[in-house]
């Protein structure tokens, strides 16, 4: 079996008057982001795919930089919608995160709702593996959320936030064929 990488974006520079999909790494971001290129899965990966969001781009850029491997953007990979809402003070936005999670079935506050999201990234996952070389390394650069509806899927478990990682700049490694068989076992982040 061959592998990929699941890589969230470090820190970004928040702006409440930018629309948050269009936010760019903050310094220490990009600061961990090349810092990301020395792990040690990234010298073997032959292709980087990427949200079409600034911050998951800019954090594929350090690596197609680095590694000249060819990069590729995925519209449908995007951190789950809130557009509803925009851009919510950090409390409030943890309130309505948990409720994302603890209600995958529901719209929270006009919000996708998660079971929605987690559909339409493994589905994205899915569709791109499907057209390349299976023994080619992936790398995908993504968001926290949407990592970790991925990882619930893989794993065949419930949506649950349990799994959601403790800082942006994290990453887990899983094989291709667990997006059917659903068997990974025990996934958790690892901090970059």
């Amino acid at each position: 079996m061959t592998w990929c990488i699941y890589l969230t974006h470090p820190e970004v520079a928040i702006d409440p008057s930018v629309p948050v999909p269009e936010w760019g790494l903050s310094p220490l971001g990009q600061e961990r982001a090349a810092k990301a290129t020395d792990l040690p899965f990234a010298k073997e990966i032959g292709a980087v795919v990427t949200s079409a969001e600034t911050k998951a781009i800019e954090t594929a850029w350090f690596f197609t930089g680095k590694l000249d491997v060819p990069l590729h953007t995925r519209k449908d990979l995007h951190e789950n919608d809130r557009s509803a809402t925009g851009f919510l003070p950090p409390d409030e936005f943890e309130q309505v995160a948990n409720r994302f999670f603890a209600e995958p079935q529901t719209s929270v506050r006009g919000w996708e709702r998660a079971e929605d999201a987690q559909n339409r990234i493994v589905g994205g996952i899915r569709d791109v593996l499907s057209g390349m070389d299976r023994d080619i390394p992936v790398l995908f650069t993504g968001h926290g959320a949407a990592g970790t509806l991925l990882m619930c899927h893989l794993m065949g478990r419930p949506i649950s936030r349990a799994y959601d990682q403790k800082r942006g700049g994290c990453w887990y490694r899983f094989e291709k064929d667990w997006l059917s068989t659903q068997t990974g076992s025990d996934l958790s982040w690892i901090e970059v």
